[in-house]
């Protein structure tokens, strides 16, 4: 059978995340990779280094996606920025669901590892690269080396947040994922409101949510063990 000539950088990550679904483990070679979807290897590099690179690209993929969703809309424009990182992190975590079946089995065995994952470094610069156009206000000290600081110390706090939410979103059982958007929403008003009133009363409705959430789990972990004797 002749090989496919019209291959594209979709057609890549989409054969890949079908891949990794229906085998439950990623390819071993290019070569493989390559001869299983009826195409030369050789177009895979000419888009992709390797599948590390590839995966970089596919959850960077998902986050620029979001944004095009969001910024089809008109009434986006309007938005507080509060309200524009909620609609993100909400599109954002929705693609991720429609594709958690890809998503939890690409992660799988490094859920507690995902500040160090590679894999997301090129989420991270389209990340922090929309923190920085929200232009977040920070503390005024009028120092401009401080508030250069502040804006950095911003992006990186941000980016912990998210993959803080990641994390959450990984172990979620709920339907529908609505416990992520409940984290979501508390972690963003807490956050934002930080950065001009350092709201205590944030802080504790996200500590309250998250120590139930921890209550929770201990006391089903529990019941299985109690059960197993």
């Amino acid at each position: 059978m002749a090989k496919k000539t019209k291959i594209t950088a979709s057609d890549i990550i989409t054969f890949y995340m079908d891949y990794v679904v229906e085998h439950r483990i990623k390819p071993e070679s290019v070569e493989d990779f390559a001869k299983l979807h009826q195409f030369d290897d050789v177009i895979f590099y000419e888009y992709f280094t390797s599948f590390k690179d590839l995966e970089k690209t596919i959850y960077n993929v998902l986050f620029e996606n979001s944004l095009v969703i969001l910024k089809q809309s008109p009434e986006y424009y309007s938005f507080s920025k509060k309200d524009k990182l909620l609609s993100l992190y909400y599109t954002f975590f929705e693609n991720l669901t429609l594709n958690q079946e890809f998503v939890k089995q690409n992660l799988k065995g490094l859920e507690s590892q995902l500040k160090a994952l590679s894999t997301f470094s090129s989420l991270k610069k389209s990340f922090t690269a929309f923190i920085g156009e929200l232009n977040l206000e920070t503390i005024s000290l009028n120092v401009n080396s401080i508030e250069t600081i502040q804006q950095k110390a911003i992006k990186e706090s941000a980016w912990i947040q998210f993959l803080f939410i990641m994390k959450f979103w990984l172990d979620d059982t709920s339907e529908t994922s609505e416990k992520t958007d409940i984290l979501i929403e508390k972690s963003i008003n807490t956050g934002v409101e930080l950065l001009d009133t350092k709201s205590l009363y944030n802080i504790i409705d996200l500590a309250k949510f998250l120590y139930k959430e921890k209550v929770q789990e201990q006391t089903y972990e529990n019941d299985k063990k109690n059960s197993s004797f």
